[in-house]
């Protein structure tokens, strides 16, 4: 062989030798995702909380994607075949997931391990985050009834069903009995405390229930996001001691912010949607009346949900005037560019903005 063919034949070897080397390391990286288990996460929020929780321990998947509501979400077919093959399936729980629902109960019923994640936090029921009693004093005798009309509503006419023709409009009659006003309140993730005992939760579910998960391992990883979620917690609380105390109500798109105002000492007084979910519908006398009563409470914001329509939201804004449509990341972690593309960020930029909505 001549010289030139000896170098070239060397070359050439040398160059499958690369590539063979380079073919041996994927194959090994794809042999290493392979054969770990897969967590499948129903929404982006507990998606994002689960990946930071696990580290290489799963393989995680969510399905839904960001900027999902998750109350109107239908799963594919091929999103539905992955919740069913799922090693573990992580769910929010508490009817939170609407139209998922059939899937999960299929894919548990065929010996899918399900977690519901508000089995492991301190849960409330809709409308105890309210403290409408708390505005139902003389103040409000024009919207509530006379002054025995107390906090507890005790007397005759306003029973604990508040039944009468007076107040159909805001406490769910016969016209308005699919309204969530009633139930767990599944939004446990606008209190990252609250997710602290979720995060918990979550790990003691996977160690027990994955043959093989390394226990120090998978707890060791998650100790340090805990930390971080401890440490977001206090954050927080910081960052809102700027709303003073006669300053700290919200007004929502729909009632999703009840364990944050249980937190942070704040009171959710009324909802655009007066229900758990976005695809209830409204009617024009609660709008009315809840404009009258942003209006009389001197309330500057009304906060909008990124993930779902805040075209009533302005309307009302509108309708009342002086007073601002805010989005928060209330359901849906946020695209990259956003603010809110992790649980962590989300949480953090939803706290400045009621912060600087309200203490202006």
């Amino acid at each position: 062989m001549r010289p030139s063919s000896r170098v070239f034949a060397a070359v050439l070897s040398s160059f499958a030798l690369v590539l063979a080397s380079c073919g041996s390391d994927d194959a090994s990286v794809d042999a290493g995702a392979s054969e770990r288990p897969t967590v499948v996460v129903t929404t982006n929020i507990l998606g994002d909380v689960v990946a930071n929780l696990v580290g290489d321990e799963f393989n995680v998947v969510t399905i839904m994607p960001v900027g999902t509501d998750p109350h109107d979400f239908q799963a594919s077919a091929q999103e539905a075949d992955q919740i069913s093959a799922a090693d573990v399936l992580i769910v929010n729980g508490a009817g939170f997931e609407e139209g998922l629902l059939d899937v999960v109960t299929a894919a548990e019923t065929d010996g899918v391990p399900v977690f519901e994640v508000t089995s492991a936090v301190s849960t409330l029921e809709f409308g105890e985050d309210s403290h409408h009693d708390e505005h139902g004093d003389e103040d409000h005798d024009e919207e509530h009834g006379d002054e025995d009309h107390d906090e507890e509503h005790g007397d005759e006419d306003h029973d604990e069903e508040h039944g009468d023709e007076d107040h159909d409009e805001e406490h769910g009659d016969e016209d308005h009995d699919d309204h969530g006003h009633e139930g767990v309140d599944p939004h446990f993730f606008t209190d990252p405390a609250r997710m602290v005992a979720a995060a918990n939760g979550i790990v003691a579910f996977l160690a027990d229930n994955v043959a093989g998960t390394d226990r120090a391992g998978l707890e060791a990883n998650a100790a340090a996001y805990i930390e971080e979620l401890e440490a977001l917690d206090q954050e927080v609380e910081a960052t809102l001691e700027a709303v003073s105390a006669d300053r700290r109500v919200l007004v929502t798109s729909h009632e999703v912010f009840g364990y944050f105002a249980d937190r942070y000492d704040f009171e959710v007084i009324g909802a655009v949607i007066p229900s758990g979910t976005t695809v209830d519908a409204v009617s024009a006398q609660e709008l009315a009346d809840l404009a009258e009563l942003i209006e009389h409470e001197g309330v500057p914001a009304i906060f909008a949900d990124t993930s779902s329509s805040g075209g009533l939201s302005a309307t009302l804004a509108d309708e009342v005037g002086d007073v601002a449509v805010v989005e928060l990341f209330s359901e849906s972690l946020g695209a990259d560019d956003s603010g809110g593309d992790t649980y962590l960020d989300m949480v953090r930029a939803n706290a400045t903005r009621i912060a600087d909505a309200l203490s202006g």
